[in-house]
């Protein structure tokens, strides 16, 4: 038999716990979104404008309730919030399909938009960031954090929504990425498998310091390279090998491999 003492305990904890949405719900409010923005996800087409039009207001209406019932955590008012969102998303749009772009002209064995959009585990974590980046940048708590979670178990893309990603990002298979909390990354980037921009020490005292990598526009990135640390520098137009451990600046226009060659080209 469970305990008294057991039981209120986990009493207290139910009681103090703070009220957000589960993350099924969020996902299920994300997944409508990205499935009105991409329908080749799905059997659901609308057909006219104002179906469309109509959709989108459900959508908005539904995350103002969401919003409202963690309102308490909130600085501005639910519905301004909602409405922000909203009004971001053809931006997203917009640079989502530049990401799809990025896919389709980089990878050989894609052949259509189409393929990209509903197959590509790659293509699905970048678009659960951006829109968790979105609500990170309208200061929304932890249901940014759930969203890169949620397609984090989906893909193994582990991507944190306050990353600073650019347009034309390129993830190519993608099993093991992770894309720490200060990561800036510039546009036209590449990724492979494995690759980890992290920090060189988990200390809390660095919480508010940026501890992660910097990547410049036209990088590649190999397969399982680690690159660490908040003043580390890959700069543009570089090419990173396959299992690179660095910890220091690379100037623009780099080749580094595994062995420790260095090659300015």
């Amino acid at each position: 038999m469970l305990s008294d003492s057991f039981l209120a305990e986990l009493l207290r904890k139910h009681r103090a716990t703070e009220s957000f949405p589960p993350t099924s719900s969020v996902a299920r409010l994300m997944t409508r979104i990205v499935l009105t923005l991409f329908p080749e996800q799905t059997k659901r087409h609308y057909q006219t404008v104002e179906s469309l039009r109509t959709g989108f207001a459900k959508i908005e209406v539904d995350l103002t309730d969401m919003l409202t019932s963690m309102r308490a955590h909130l600085d501005g008012d639910p519905a301004t919030i909602a409405r922000q969102f909203m009004d971001g998303l053809p931006e997203i749009y917009r640079v989502l399909n530049t990401d799809v772009q990025a896919i389709l002209a980089g990878d050989p064995a894609a052949h259509t938009e189409y393929e990209v959009v509903r197959a590509y585990p790659g293509f699905y974590a970048i678009t659960f960031y951006r829109l968790a980046h979105a609500l990170h940048e309208l200061e929304v708590p932890l249901l940014p954090r759930v969203l890169t979670e949620y397609a984090h178990s989906k893909t193994g893309i582990d991507i944190h929504p306050e990353a600073q990603i650019g347009e034309n990002f390129y993830i190519d298979h993608g099993t093991g990425i992770v894309i720490g909390a200060t990561s800036v990354i510039g546009n036209r980037v590449k990724f492979y498998q494995g690759v980890t921009l992290g920090a060189l020490s988990v200390s809390k005292e660095m919480a508010s310091l940026k501890r992660h990598p910097t990547v410049e526009d036209d990088v590649i990135i190999y397969a399982n390279a680690t690159i660490l640390g908040g003043e580390t520098i890959i700069g543009h137009g570089s090419v990173v090998g396959g299992n690179v451990w660095l910890t220091k600046s690379i100037p623009p226009y780099t080749k580094i491999y595994h062995h420790g060659e260095v090659k300015v080209l």
